[in-house]
């Protein structure tokens, strides 16, 4: 049986970094793009000590630079693929647009929604073309509904995916390709300003979610019945208000 190939953004770090660790570990075949050289040589030193470096490819690449992007996407669907499942998780954080540097909120928007918009194209019409029953998985935000002060500019690109991911689920479910979104609370990554004591100091007052729930959740996602597209899961600490 040939194994599934999971095509995965932002893989060097926080969720991308819990998800690849955990799907290479249940048997799956994973391809991932970083920015960070140093982030992925860490990463590739715990693969190999788990035994799952043979099942790992990678490359760097800013997701911002688009048209390196789409030349780097053929070239890999060739080389590595074909794929059966998109993760689209890279993300940078934001805050306000009032007073933010115009450069950053750029920045962010091609990262945070440009990106998913761009790959989840790509790779909805090589499943179609190809017949492939695969599936797209969108890492989002509950901040799309939150919508707190002072994120004016994060939030747009979360509300982004959060309706995008919708409207691409009825475009291209009639060709059994499923698309999920997860939106995640407070989550420990590299994204939020706090120290790693701090982090583990909120989850143990199940205030933050550790990246591994995440990337359990996309597992599960994953491993239903072909009949089964679950659209939507929003997931967060337990004694997080929102």
């Amino acid at each position: 049986m040939q194994r599934t190939k999971i095509f995965l953004t932002g893989g060097t770090s926080g969720i991308g970094r819990a998800a690849t660790i955990h799907l290479l570990r249940q048997g799956f075949e994973v391809f991932i793009i970083g920015r960070d050289e140093d982030k992925l040589k860490e990463l590739l030193q715990e693969c190999q000590a788990l035994g799952v470096e043979g099942r790992v490819a990678y490359e760097l690449q800013d997701l911002t630079d688009q048209p390196a992007l789409q030349a780097l996407l053929a070239r890999v669907w060739d080389s590595h693929g074909p794929f059966d499942v998109l993760i689209n998780n890279a993300g940078v954080g934001f805050r306000s647009v009032v007073e933010g540097d115009p450069h950053d909120l750029v920045y962010m928007t091609k990262t945070n929604l440009d990106s998913y918009l761009l790959l989840s194209s790509f790779f909805a019409e090589k499943m179609i073309a190809q017949k492939i029953e695969g599936d797209i998985i969108n890492i989002g935000s509950m901040s799309s509904d939150t919508r707190d002060a002072g994120s004016s500019g994060y939030v747009a690109s979360k509300a982004g995916i959060q309706g995008f991911t919708e409207a691409l689920r009825k475009e291209i479910n009639p060709h059994h390709i499923r698309v999920s979104l997860i939106e995640p609370g407070a989550v420990a990554t590299d994204m939020p300003s706090t120290t790693a004591e701090e982090e583990a100091e909120l989850q143990e007052k199940h205030e933050m979610l550790k990246a591994e729930d995440i990337a359990r959740l996309i597992s599960f996602v994953l491993a239903q019945d072909r009949r089964v597209n679950i659209a939507e899961v929003k997931i967060k600490p337990l004694r997080q208000v929102i």
